[in-house]
């Protein structure tokens, strides 16, 4: 296809994020000093599997389809940058950042990190699927927004 990417490869990026979001938040569950933050930890770890599913029922229908040719280079180079900078699109960063967090202000800091780097990608990739799942997307989004706004909460209550 190019250098462009495919909606598909996109959307398999959002399940590897939203796969190391759930470890992440998984592993600090455990580690959680405060039990504030182990139940944040616990609900923010339910979200991400959620949101796994609903990237794998959007992959499902993204099989074929390809972005318009309209985003050439400059996109291409955005999104791929996007990517490679996002904390959680390598496969098992997550977990391997929950341990070395040393406390619950440090966790809750890169879980804030996370999550507005989540909600980048996810702006980007709307203009990678097709427009009936832009919906979707936007709802992830706003989702993503409100565990920013837990975490934040719960920073400022440590």
């Amino acid at each position: 296809m190019g250098n462009i990417f495919a909606g598909s490869e996109v959307v398999e990026l959002g399940i590897q994020i939203e796969k190391n979001g759930r470890d992440f938040y998984s592993v600090l569950i455990k580690q959680a000093h405060a039990e504030k933050a182990g139940n944040i930890f616990k609900y923010l770890a339910s979200e991400e599997e959620k949101h796994i599913l609903v990237f794998q029922k959007l992959l499902s229908g993204l099989e074929k389809y390809e972005p318009p040719q309209i985003y050439a280079d400059d996109y291409v180079a955005y999104m791929k940058a996007l990517a490679v900078e996002h904390i959680f699109t390598q496969p098992e960063k997550g977990k391997e950042l929950a341990q070395k967090t040393k406390n619950d202000k440090e966790a809750v800091d890169l879980g804030i990190k996370f999550e507005e780097d989540s909600i980048v990608f996810y702006e980007g990739m709307k203009k990678v699927v097709p427009d009936f799942d832009i919906k979707t997307v936007e709802q992830l989004i706003l989702q993503e927004q409100e565990h920013l706004k837990k975490l934040v909460g719960l920073k400022a209550s440590l």
